[in-house]
């Protein structure tokens, strides 16, 4: 690598044209659906490779660093964070559009690392602690639409492949995108075009009572889609805020990303031995058979255990939001605590979790890598809970276990797990208080 910024080299690369991101078919509400799966997906995966990346940072002097040099990595921190908070507001609203058009809410997505056959060419999703590599290749994902750049080193991208369809096909098939925007503005314009063909009446056939409110999650951007204009609406915060593809990208995601690089490269020029994060690798405690390539599996039986609790606080956390989203006969206290508790879970448990697991060696050599967080995705019938007596009840013993579990590792060396143990016991009781008689409005 050479000292320049990403921002030189790009005016100054001339070996490949940008490529003309065309609009992908969409002649079937299954079409519709399937991309809007693709969007959840990536959204969430975003948000996972943020959270890695901003947990890896260091937190202390102590870890070899000087004073400003801490004060510029938590001013790192605080952007990645904003920028990982609004990838969940997208998640968000790309999951309003899901419901709207008459689809269940989709959170289940492959177990990273995700390299190669899930999405198209290009597009490839995998847990790196801070630093150039996870910059450079933030900045290619949230990159605007026409804009050539290459992924950073190891993200390679297979042949591109077209697919067999002429839009008539009853099932939906995969098609190539190339950025985040190519993807939303495909979507809109499969949005114009059925509602042409089949009238607004016939496509948002979706109720605004099943999607996320901004009284829940505190986020005025929420808003309901009910028809072409609050989904297109909904659409254009998503790129904007992303891309900035139809705004300024300097301000947008990919802009966050392209200042930090350029301030890091400059760090690192003026000392070379500086390291701002831990190198972490994502660990898990079992095996997974669906990965693209194989995983560190943790040796060391503490770290083994945060692992767990993170897991599953994660799990619990997509079945509270996959709750929120199907609930029933829950009234309005009811549905907003299940919003609530996902959130909660995510600031004060996951986020202190995760940093303790990248400060815990990956196997029993102190020395050892450090272990990180790998969001684990189990079967998705673990995260949708339709009945809601059963539903709740799941929920409130999930939470009792990671509060035992929490209390054990802070026992064992990790104190600041024992706030993480009295979030969980405070969540337990407020579920608990929530809960719907098990003989009132049975709908299970």
């Amino acid at each position: 690598m050479t000292g320049q910024s990403l921002s030189v080299r790009r005016k100054r690369a001339k070996p490949r044209q940008p490529q003309t991101q065309n609009r992908l078919l969409i002649e079937s509400r299954e079409q519709l659906l399937y991309l809007l799966t693709q969007a959840c997906e990536l959204e969430h995966g975003l948000m996972c490779e943020y959270l890695f990346a901003q947990w890896s940072l260091k937190r202390s002097t102590d870890e070899g660093v000087t004073e400003a040099q801490l004060e510029r990595i938590r001013a790192w921190e605080q952007a990645i964070e904003g920028v990982a908070i609004q990838e969940m507001l997208h998640l968000a609203l790309a999951t309003n559009l899901l419901i709207a058009i008459g689809a269940p809410p989709h959170f289940d997505r492959p177990n990273f690392p995700i390299l190669s056959g899930w999405y198209p060419p290009g597009v490839q999703i995998a847990l790196v602690p801070f630093g150039e590599r996870a910059l450079r290749h933030f900045i290619y994902l949230e990159r605007p639409e026409n804009m050539a750049l290459d992924d950073a080193e190891g993200f390679a991208a297979l042949d591109a492949a077209e697919p067999l369809t002429d839009g008539s096909s009853l099932m939906s098939v995969q098609q190539d995108w190339a950025t985040v925007g190519q993807l939303y503005r495909s979507i809109e314009d499969g949005l114009i075009h059925l509602v042409e063909r089949d009238g607004e009446d016939e496509v948002f056939i979706g109720s605004r009572r099943d999607q996320a409110r901004w009284q829940a999650f505190r986020w005025a951007e929420i808003t309901p889609v009910v028809d072409l204009a609050s989904a297109r609406a909904a659409i254009d915060h998503v790129v904007e805020q992303g891309e900035g593809v139809r705004g300024e990208w300097r301000t947008a995601h990919f802009g966050v990303f392209l200042g930090i690089l350029d301030e890091l490269r400059a760090m690192k020029a003026a000392d070379p031995a500086f390291e701002p994060a831990h190198e972490a690798v994502p660990a898990y405690v079992h095996a997974l058979d669906d990965a693209d390539a194989p995983v560190a599996i943790i040796q060391d039986p503490r770290t083994a255990k945060a692992a767990d609790l993170f897991d599953a606080a994660y799990e619990t956390t997509l079945q509270a939001l996959a709750r929120y989203f199907v609930h029933t006969s829950e009234n309005n206290a009811q549905v907003e605590q299940l919003a609530r508790t996902a959130m909660r879970i995510m600031e004060r448990v996951l986020k202190p979790v995760g940093i303790a697991l990248m400060t815990l060696p990956l196997t029993e050599d102190p020395e050892g890598p450090r272990a990180g967080p790998g969001f684990t995705i189990v079967s998705p019938t673990f995260y949708l809970l339709p009945h809601r007596n059963a539903a709740w009840r799941v929920l409130r013993q999930r939470l009792g276990e990671s509060a035992a579990r929490a209390r054990e590792l802070a026992d064992e060396g990790l104190p600041a797990l024992a706030d993480v143990a009295t979030t969980l016991d405070e969540l337990q009781t407020t579920v608990a208080e929530h809960t719907p008689g098990a003989d009132a409005d049975r709908d299970d």
